[in-house]
């Protein structure tokens, strides 16, 4: 029996898997919240839903980013991604205003962090692509060509 000592980093996770994961996250933080509001244990502020929303729209973009560089196809890749992390804002902002009654523009601050989330989502992908790419193109250059440069640097 062998064992694989595989990263998580390095399976490919279906970035709808990743946004119900994350969605599934945001139900249960704020009913978690609403719970302990209602109990009378500790006090909530009214925008928590939008505030919980918000952080796992931003862990969905960070991880759901790195999880791209083991994908196989880039491109069918990003697609997925884009789609969940649209479906993942509206429904996690659907659900943040059922539970606080709060449209996002009477959340303060909340439509801002949401367009700057989204923003740092593209700019995470195209980061991690770029990267992705660099190294596809040093490990072609050094197994194809290693002896033209070691020639050239003798002389």
């Amino acid at each position: 029996m062998s064992t694989q000592n595989e990263s998580l980093f390095e399976k490919s996770i279906d970035p709808v898997l990743q946004a119900a994961v994350a969605l599934g996250g945001v139900f249960v933080f704020i009913v978690v919240a609403k719970l302990i509001h209602l109990i009378g244990i500790m006090e909530i502020p009214e925008r928590f839903p939008w505030m919980t929303a918000a952080a796992f729209l931003l862990l969905f973009a960070l991880f759901n980013s790195v999880f791209s560089l083991s994908s196989e196809n880039m491109l069918k890749y990003w697609g997925r991604s884009v789609y969940s992390f649209l479906g993942l804002a509206a429904a996690a902002g659907g659900l943040a205003y059922l539970f606080s009654s709060l449209s996002i523009g009477q959340a303060g601050s909340y439509k801002w962090i949401y367009v700057v989330v989204s923003i740092g989502y593209m700019v995470f992908l195209s980061m991690m692509a770029t990267m992705r790419k660099v190294v596809e193109f040093a490990q072609k250059e050094e197994w194809n060509h290693p002896r033209i440069r070691n020639r050239r640097s003798k002389k």
